[in-house]
């Protein structure tokens, strides 16, 4: 209940049972296009007989990269180099569209350091595509809200409001 107003608000996550994995073990994409880890997570609002849903979706960098674990905290992320990236990515992408339509992307890796050819890779292949279904916007998560500056994230809001309200 909010202001007297009285509505049901459910939350639903479904996990996919295509490359499910321990994190650093499982990355990127298969050849069928399914990205690792990926979980849809529906939220519907249930007012006076009318309903409304939101599907947002997330996974791991739609492409071919590994992350083996080693005795760092952080491995280091490596992009096969011997595989055309392009059929996996325009695969998961076109599943994307025809199951939740047009695609917001964001990308909340680390714009430097060892996440960079990962965000890097990611714009270059979206742009590529070149498919008036899917934007992307990276933001540096780490970088602007660090030291707990949650505020920043108004940044992010003000780039995605317009897609929003489509």
């Amino acid at each position: 209940s909010i202001n007297g107003k009285c509505f049901d608000w459910l939350l639903v996550s479904r996990r996919s049972c295509f490359r499910a994995g321990v994190r650093y073990y499982v990355r990127g994409i298969d050849s069928e296009g399914h990205a690792a880890n990926f979980v849809e997570t529906e939220q519907i609002v249930h007012y006076k007989g009318s309903k409304a849903s939101f599907v947002q979706t997330r996974g791991s960098i739609p492409f071919f990269w590994s992350q083996r674990p080693n005795l760092k905290y952080k491995p280091k992320p490596q992009i096969s180099k011997s595989v055309n990236h392009m059929d996996g990515f325009q695969r998961h992408f076109d599943s994307q569209i025809i199951s939740y339509g047009k695609q917001m992307i964001v990308n909340l890796v680390n714009q430097k350091g060892s996440e960079k050819p990962l965000e890097q890779t990611f714009s270059k292949m979206v742009n590529s595509m070149a498919n008036g279904m899917v934007r992307y916007v990276a933001f540096d998560f780490h970088k602007e809200c660090s030291r707990m500056r949650w505020d920043r994230l108004q940044i992010l809001m003000d780039q995605l409001a317009e897609q929003q309200d489509e």
